[in-house]
């Protein structure tokens, strides 16, 4: 295997201009890496073998796997309430706290919102004990069971679960049931284990192209079972390794049954059309492409993105983590080229369909979730055009400004003449599909956009 990874990925950071770059690919035993760029436009350094990125939302795959290797030792089960774990439980919707179970929080099923990041202020032992007592004010979008919206409180509340079936911190045992025995020596919670190596800062992109640091660098400890850990390419690969694998560690050690981790990546609950795929696993988001199913999770936290994809059935793992708000495009173009180049999957975007304006009007108004405030107006060219923008509220959680998650309008098309999906035309996120809900009545009440229900306004 020559280095072609190398080549995709110099060939789209320059035309991207994204900052830093690091990806690894695994393929029938073979590791190969690629990096590109500087960990800080302040503050440059070259991104290297042992730079550490935040890969943020792929760290629930770890959240979940040491939940299955809590069940596998009778501590855990997914089908029981939560409640039976963290009695004291409260939430907006009664009925939701006392039925509501470990697997509805493993595949995005709860039906709370969902992107309530804690508090950025929260950083002692009992971050988890505090989240989960906010939890009470998160109101329920829909019924436990009915639809899949993606959550990161969800998460949150199986890491306090994890907390409390061990007895320890969350960060102690994910060291314990997995970065330790797997050898991940390079995969760290805290910002105090991080600061003494070589890391990559985030950064945002302005209106004109140039990228500055995005501040603050950490997300709140309270979402470490969500996606909190920061690792060098490296370990991602052995992530990778694991998960293809058959349950044991490098040094023949078994972690997993073949049975618990072949159940993760099977679908839990169907959602096709969706910008994270067309099922969910046990954490796991699933699609089918081009005759194969992929399986992965990547990630978002301030100012940096991450890609991690699996084609299980040709033995195939891509990652890739950038430093940039930007780094989204980067990652898209490098996980395709990738699959064609190494084990001929072609993935493509669904053909944007161009509607009058009088049918897209059904579809224009406000939209919202806990954290953004969705516009959708009707363009003259025949896509919808969508603008969010962060909440206040939301921004205040992380510390973060409005800059820091800034996003120009993007235009949507519908995907057939006459139905409720959509693809992100072009721009960030392109490629991205989504689709629309509606009542028994027929009137649409939400967009699914970015994996989120938006309920209409």
């Amino acid at each position: 295997m020559t280095n072609r990874l190398q080549q995709i990925v110099t060939e789209h950071a320059e035309r991207l201009g994204i900052p830093g770059v690091a990806a690894g690919v695994y393929l029938d035993g073979t590791e190969e890496f690629a990096f590109h760029g500087v960990t800080s436009v302040e503050n440059p350094l070259a991104v290297d073998e042992n730079t550490l990125f935040q890969f943020g939302s792929t760290g629930k795959t770890f959240t979940s796997t040491a939940i299955m290797r809590l069940v596998e030792q009778g501590k855990i089960d997914l089908d029981a309430p939560v409640r039976r774990y963290v009695p004291e439980l409260k939430l907006a919707d009664e009925a939701t706290a006392e039925a509501v179970t470990v697997l509805h929080l493993l595949n995005h099923t709860a039906g709370w919102s969902g992107d309530y990041m804690g508090s950025a202020q929260d950083v002692g032992d009992d971050a988890l004990t505090n989240y989960v007592t906010q939890m009470a004010t998160l109101p329920q979008e829909f019924p436990l069971g009915s639809g899949v919206s993606y959550n990161n409180a969800s998460l949150s509340l199986a890491g306090r679960l994890v907390e409390k079936v061990t007895g320890q911190r969350f960060e102690d045992v994910i060291n314990e049931l997995i970065l330790q025995p797997l050898g991940m020596e390079h995969s760290f919670f805290f910002p105090t284990d991080i600061m003494t190596r070589r890391f990559v800062v985030g950064h945002t992109q302005g209106p004109d192209g140039s990228f500055t640091v995005a501040r603050p660098w950490a997300m709140p400890r309270s979402g470490a079972p969500a996606g909190g850990i920061t690792a060098n390419a490296a370990d991602q690969v052995g992530w990778i390794r694991f998960h293809l694998g058959d349950g044991t560690a490098p040094d023949g050690t078994r972690l997993l049954s073949q049975e618990s981790l072949d159940r993760m990546k099977e679908p839990t609950v169907h959602m096709v059309g969706s910008a994270i795929g067309d099922h969910v696993g046990i954490s796991w988001l699933i699609e089918d492409v081009d005759g194969v199913r992929l399986v992965g999770h990547g990630g978002s936290t301030i100012g940096q993105q991450s890609a991690f994809q699996m084609v299980p059935e040709r033995n195939f793992g891509i990652t890739v983590l950038t430093n940039a708000d930007a780094g989204s495009d980067l990652n898209h173009a490098v996980v395709r080229a990738a699959l064609k180049e190494y084990v001929g999957v072609v993935q493509t975007d669904p053909e944007p369909t161009r509607r009058q304006s009088e049918a897209l009007a059904e579809y224009a108004g406000d939209y919202d979730t806990i954290a953004m405030a969705l516009k959708l107006t009707v363009g003259d060219d025949g896509w919808l055009i969508a603008d969010s923008q962060p909440k206040p509220e939301f921004l205040a959680q992380l510390g973060a400004s409005a800059e820091d998650f800034a996003s120009p309008p993007m235009p949507l098309g519908m995907t057939t003449p006459d139905g409720d999906g959509f693809v992100i035309v072009e721009g960030p996120g392109q490629g991205m599909k989504g689709y629309f809900a509606r009542d028994d009545a027929g009137t649409v009440t939400a967009v699914h956009l970015g994996g989120r229900l938006a309920t209409r306004v």
